[in-house]
């Protein structure tokens, strides 16, 4: 973990700097049409919380997740726990998609959000570090007397919290890391299987890097009394999560996937990787942050000849994301973890209603 001066636990939309207001275009943002309409949707609702304590809305990339979520959080007087990989660095703006003005109603009232520009790029924030800043900010948010909105896309993120993982940090071993580096990638593959013999995700041995901090997590676990550590961290929140999924029929997402892949494009997403790798953040490092990131890279280093080819590519990449992130959540519901879908289409007043009625009908 990093320290305080480099990591801002909390952080909301209050206290943050640059914050832009929302465009004209968004002015209806497409929730009401009537000033009625308005007035319903604006009528705020305080939801007893004895069944539940946390509501998730989880969805792949490009289906208006963060947009939906701040009205509903406005609904129902929650703060956000965003639930996004990449936005927790402060470097990432268009290439993770952080559209802070979302944030930001139309009437100029910010909605809270937390785990948003928390870290730098110099450190590896994981799944542990999550699951700590999470439990933090859940029980701020709950001291406070508001309901904790979990918004995002990070499936791992989502599962570590409501299927309470049992996570140790595990710290990086140069000395071990430097024996192994030497080594091809069948020979760390054979040493893995040896130290965990059920060991079966074989897609993470095709990865010489996973395969290396693999071999480091079994040899720290090995050689340190993870029950003596336990005994040293402080206890979980009980969390009770209510969770809703939104998506779109494959069509409708491709071409929201492609429309803001255009807009980030227009907005500088190249140059904002480019003045990242300018400012000494590797092609590695970069490389490693996934999709945008991964493909401008490349492209900058030379390894497509056309910018069309690498955006090509890219958008192709999205797709294949959004199929893996759609993949994980059926993993979880498999695992006994009930979503609640919303109707697969783009009205956002329709997604709005539904999320409402569901809401009103599991807490009341």
């Amino acid at each position: 973990m990093t320290n305080s001066a480099e990591r801002s636990l909390y952080q909301t939309s209050e206290i943050q700097d640059g914050l832009s207001a929302p465009q004209s275009s968004k002015e209806s943002d497409g929730f009401y049409k009537t000033q009625a309409e308005k007035e319903s949707a604006d009528s705020f609702v305080k939801l007893p919380l004895e069944k539940y304590n946390l509501i998730v809305l989880l969805g792949p990339t490009a289906v208006g997740k963060t947009a939906l979520g701040v009205r509903l959080a406005d609904k129902f007087g929650g703060e956000i726990i965003s639930a996004d990989s990449r936005q927790v660095y402060k470097e990432l703006n268009l290439g993770s998609g952080k559209d802070i003005c979302e944030y930001t109603l139309p009437d100029g009232k910010k909605i809270p959000y937390h785990l948003i520009d928390i870290t730098d790029l110099s450190y590896e924030y994981n799944v542990f570090d999550y699951q700590c800043d999470f439990y933090k900010t859940f029980v701020q948010i709950s001291e406070r007397g508001k309901i904790p909105f979990l918004v995002g896309g990070t499936g791992m993120y989502i599962d570590s919290v409501v299927r309470n993982y049992d996570l140790v940090p595990v710290p990086k071993n140069p000395s071990l890391r430097e024996e192994l580096e030497k080594k091809t990638l069948e020979e760390l593959g054979a040493i893995l299987l040896k130290m965990c013999p059920d060991f079966h995700t074989s897609s993470h041995l095709k990865d010489r890097e996973r395969v290396i901090r693999h071999i480091e997590i079994k040899t720290f676990m090995n050689g340190n009394d993870l029950i003596e550590f336990r005994k040293t961290q402080p206890p979980k929140p009980e969390i009770r999560p209510f969770i809703i999924g939104t998506t779109l029929l494959r069509p409708v997402l491709r071409e929201n996937i492609e429309r803001r892949l255009q807009e980030r494009f227009k907005a500088g997403m190249l140059d904002e990787v480019f003045d990242l790798h300018k400012k000494g953040v590797s092609w590695q490092r970069l490389e490693s942050l996934g999709l945008e990131y991964k493909f401008i890279s490349e492209f900058l280093e030379g390894k497509y000849d056309k910018e069309e080819s690498m955006y090509e590519a890219l958008n192709r990449a999205i797709a294949q994301f959004a199929k893996r992130q759609e993949t994980w959540f059926r993993g979880m519901e498999k695992k006994g973890i009930r979503i609640n879908w919303l109707p697969s289409v783009p009205d956002a007043k329709v997604k709005f209603t539904s999320a409402v009625d569901m809401i009103l009908g599991a807490f009341l």
